[in-house]
């Protein structure tokens, strides 16, 4: 009896330590520091749990969003070509109401972000989390608070010396347009621990009987309207995962983007003091190239057009290397170009590459 009680207590104590094993992998891998968590734990909620401290009045946030978002959402947040209005649509009555009425006016042209956001928090939370494009994360808390509270202001939310903090975002919250648009009633996330009405919209069922040997093409795009609004290879951006095909090709020949046509235009390029690799380098270490092309416009105009516009200057390096540092708005339309910290050398180099017309 002893010796069959030692061995079920040797037999616990094995299963016990390989559980242990399986569990830990050990020589994988370690537990993250508070420190790394706490960078990457920075989600704000509804309830605004993860909130941190902080201020920031709509007239910091003028300052702010000049400098730093208006290139890319517009002075007044009316944004540009590329990217989609983030204020209009709202009114005085929709604050009282908490529901967007033209959210429902078919005649209305779109749908802006003050539009359809119901939290105060996802405005937050993205802008501290995303923005500036070129530069995610680099905002101070105070520069986030600034800046939304100077978006809801542009949107008529909050009046014009609002001093938006941690401790008077409830009643911020209180003034959303859209706060009461949220439903549940589509059921997509049912469960108990939710009051939801209705079924979710996608049912995954694993086909494991009589499947389908090959897919079945439902739609294609016609021979005769392949390349009836342009090439749309070229009118991607350069970010993404989104590429257009090439559609002054026939289906099925190899799509020559203009992502893929760059980036083998610059591994063939000689990697010499002053070739194009340098400049991409220097071009994608000041983020230039977040809004501008080489030869498509984005954001901004194409280096192309800026070179054909001002190389022909006689002070075109002094003048080029100048714009590139101080910024400024009105030659390429509405959207400000914000000022750029980057060494007057590297300004110069640049400056002289668009003087000698931007070649790869």
């Amino acid at each position: 009896m002893i010796r069959s009680g030692l061995i079920a207590a040797a037999l616990v104590a094995l299963s016990g330590a390989a559980l242990a094993q399986s569990t830990s992998l050990p020589g994988i891998g370690r537990p993250a520091t508070p420190k790394e968590i706490a960078a990457w734990d920075i989600d704000v909620r509804p309830d605004f749990k993860g909130l941190p401290k902080g201020s920031g009045s709509v007239a910091m946030g003028q300052d702010v969003w000049e400098g730093k978002c208006a290139h890319c959402h517009g002075v007044f947040g009316e944004s540009n070509e590329v990217f989609s209005p983030l204020v209009g649509g709202t009114t005085a009555e929709d604050v009282k109401t908490g529901r967007v009425a033209r959210l429902t006016d078919t005649s209305y042209p779109g749908r802006t972000t003050l539009m359809k956001v119901a939290t105060v928090s996802t405005l937050w939370d993205y802008i501290n989390r995303a923005m500036p494009w070129n530069a995610p994360k680099s905002l101070k808390t105070d520069e986030v608070y600034a800046v939304t509270a100077y978006l809801l202001n542009m949107g008529g939310v909050l009046p014009d010396n609002f001093v938006m903090s941690d401790k008077n975002i409830a009643e911020v919250q209180a003034r959303m347009p859209n706060r009461n648009g949220m439903t549940l009633d589509h059921g997509m996330w049912p469960g108990k621990s939710l009051k939801t009405a209705g079924k979710p919209d996608v049912k995954a069922v694993a086909c494991m009987t009589n499947c389908e040997a090959e897919p079945k093409v439902a739609s294609f795009l016609p021979d005769f309207a392949r390349n009836a609004h342009g090439n749309l290879a070229e009118q991607n951006r350069l970010v993404g995962a989104q590429r257009g095909a090439d559609t002054t090709r026939p289906p099925g020949a190899v799509v020559a983007t203009a992502a893929v046509a760059a980036a083998t235009a610059t591994a063939a390029a000689p990697d010499k003091a002053g070739g194009f690799a340098s400049i991409n380098a220097l071009l994608s270490k000041h983020s230039c190239s977040a809004c501008h092309g080489v030869d498509q416009k984005l954001v901004g105009p194409s280096f192309r057009e800026i070179a054909q516009k001002h190389g022909s200057r006689a002070d075109a390096v002094d003048y080029l290397a100048g714009k590139i540092r101080s910024g400024g708005s009105g030659v390429w339309g509405p959207v400000p170009m914000p000022a750029q910290t980057l060494p007057e050398a590297d300004a110069r180099t640049l400056a002289q590459w668009l003087k000698d017309g931007a070649k790869k």
